[in-house]
């Protein structure tokens, strides 16, 4: 069975780099592009199970993918991006700046520090892995899931047996595509990060 996992496309901010988890930013006018570019590619071929994390960035990019099958995108909530608490939202040199003690903690050990409020990489693995396992066990022919950078990340670190403090050496730009093909005993990675069709 192949596997899609998709990463949103780009959203609309303010040019300042923020923290980026549960906040609700919609896809800009690249995303939307992006998105129908992938439209494009596939040009009604993905006949797979459609699988959205519930943030509209999300979920906007995976109806669009989904082309005349947008009305039957499923959502999954274990499929949201981080909970950065506190911090999400925040501009990270605010951050820095304003609390670098607990910065500096996060620089330490990012697999499991908590924002204020939040939830650590390794709570997210711990979500979002077995709602990923259960889907591709209920998939049938195929899936394609449309998440976020940290989602996708902490799944390729568990199905590659690499430990999360090492989850920012995966690059997962915006709208790019991760392929997988899943047999009986093993699952094959096949492409990490691929760019967006032009």
């Amino acid at each position: 069975m192949r596997v899609f996992l998709f990463r949103h496309g780009a959203v609309q901010h303010t040019g300042e780099k923020i923290f980026l988890g549960r906040t609700d930013l919609p896809l800009s006018a690249e995303g939307r592009l992006q998105a129908e570019a992938w439209k494009c590619h596939f040009m009604g071929r993905l006949r797979a199970r459609i699988v959205s994390s519930p943030l509209s960035r999300a979920l906007e990019f995976a109806r669009t993918i989904a082309g005349d099958r947008a009305a039957d995108v499923e959502i999954c909530r274990a499929l949201s991006e981080i909970d950065l608490g506190d911090w999400d939202g925040q501009p990270m040199n605010r951050i820095q700046s304003a609390d670098p003690e607990s910065w500096r903690a996060r620089g330490k050990d990012f697999a499991r520090y908590r924002p204020p409020g939040g939830e650590s990489f390794a709570d997210l693995q711990a979500r979002a892995v077995p709602a990923f396992e259960r889907l591709v066990e209920q998939a049938g022919p195929g899936l394609a899931v449309v998440s976020h950078a940290g989602v996708t990340r902490a799944i390729l670190c568990h199905l590659l047996g690499v430990p999360l403090e090492n989850l920012f050496r995966i690059g997962q730009d915006f709208a790019c595509l991760n392929v997988l093909d899943v047999s009986a005993d093993r699952t094959r990675i096949n492409g990490v990060n691929l760019p967006c069709p032009t």
